[in-house]
């Protein structure tokens, strides 16, 4: 029954997120500044993940296939398709789960037990929508973007160390490797994920932050729940999109 309550509540509050908005011009500048702090601040720690993430994998992969009769440039094929289709929107966006959602939830959280909530509704205005929704659009928005450059970076850190450090592939195998056998719905599928991740961490983050009730310890619990709801439908939702596309 807690369950169900808790879904209906989120339910009904993305439902409000809608009604007795304030003008396009006010969102505009919202979302614009919530795109610099959420997306644009999150650059460097997805760029530093990515090229670590890129470099292991290349090495783990070359260690496992080691064997005589296993082709080099597949090598450049697991790399490309582990980094497209799991490590680049999966991976990417449970960190930015952490550090985005933490915010969010955390933020409106705060705002909350401040009762600077309470004042917006005394003014007339729509506390949810005024304070959730340029921070679902904005994590719409920008987790493509982020995804797209975490994969990129991936794969380059792949090759530079594949190819300059480690030495175990050569340019050309890594290259054929990664045009060998592609698929263009792999790159839909992750760009369907990222929006959906997005989605997914904003809203419930910012729901679970919307509803705190007490002080600082259940601003802390508020971040807690958040995260912990984000990364199971998150992982959910993964399934499905690979269920339902691939």
């Amino acid at each position: 029954m807690q369950i169900l309550q808790t879904l209906g509540s989120y339910i009904l509050f993305i439902q409000s997120l809608f009604i007795n908005r304030e003008k396009f011009r006010i969102y505009l500048k919202l979302t614009i500044d919530e795109c610099l702090s959420l997306g644009v601040g999150s650059v460097f720690l997805i760029a530093v993940v990515s090229l670590f993430l890129g470099a292991v994998t290349v090495i783990q992969t070359a260690y496992n296939l080691s064997g005589p009769f296993v082709p080099k440039f597949i090598i450049g094929t697991i790399v490309r398709d582990m980094t497209v289709l799991e490590m680049a929107p999966t991976l990417t966006c449970l960190i930015l789960a952490g550090k985005v959602g933490s915010a969010i939830a955390g933020g409106i959280g705060t705002m909350r037990i401040t009762e600077q909530i309470d004042a917006l509704e005394v003014m007339g205005i729509n506390s949810a929508s005024y304070l959730a929704l340029p921070k679902i659009i904005a994590c719409v928005v920008m987790f493509p973007l982020l995804v797209i450059m975490a994969g990129y970076l991936t794969i380059v850190a792949g090759q530079f160390i594949g190819v300059h450090v480690a030495k175990v592939v050569s340019e050309e195998d890594f290259a054929y490797g990664l045009r060998a056998g592609f698929k263009d719905i792999n790159i839909v599928v992750t760009i369907i994920k990222s929006f959906v991740f997005g989605y997914i961490i904003s809203s419930i983050s910012a729901f679970n932050g919307y509803v705190t009730n007490g002080g600082a310890l259940e601003v802390g619990e508020s971040i807690t729940k958040a995260l912990t709801t984000s990364c199971l439908a998150l992982l959910t939702a993964d399934y499905l999109i690979a269920e339902l596309f691939i």
